[in-house]
């Protein structure tokens, strides 16, 4: 599994559109064929994802989670579940963004293993509700 780096690539899988939703996630996937934007008019099209492989992003804002223990707490729970995952994942960029805060009167600590526990269930229900990538069909043979 590679992890999404770019500003470029965290925005052209965003664009793609959402395939899954919980209350406090929302998952993003793009195809890897996206083609990125030129960085001038001349400039030639750089390819935005380097290897047909699976590539994960985590997006956490600060708006729902204002201590950097709990973002990176989240982060980590990401990444972690979606490394478990890599054999049913499809082969495509997929970004997990938090799009609302967890209950600060539930969970006090700002990383407990009450908090840890409930994004990691929620993180494995939006895996499990976002639907397969449509499959290409395979091109038929050419005839002589």
């Amino acid at each position: 599994m590679q992890r999404l780096k770019t500003r470029t690539q965290f925005q052209a899988v965003m664009a793609a559109g959402t395939v899954s939703r919980t209350a406090h996630f929302a998952l993003h996937r793009a195809a890897l064929d996206t083609p990125a934007l030129p960085a001038g008019p001349n400039a030639p099209v750089q390819p935005l994802f380097t290897r047909a492989d699976a590539w994960m992003g985590a997006l956490v804002p600060k708006r729902w989670a204002r201590r950097a223990v709990t973002r990176n707490a989240i982060k980590r729970q990401i990444y972690t579940l979606s490394a478990s995952l890599i054999p049913s994942l499809p082969v495509a960029a997929h970004v997990v963004r938090l799009r609302s805060g967890f209950d600060k009167a539930r969970f006090v600590s700002a990383s407990s293993d009450a908090l840890k526990r409930a994004v990691r269930t929620e993180l494995q229900a939006l895996f499990a509700n976002a639907p397969e990538m449509p499959r290409v069909p395979a091109a038929p043979p050419a005839r002589p």
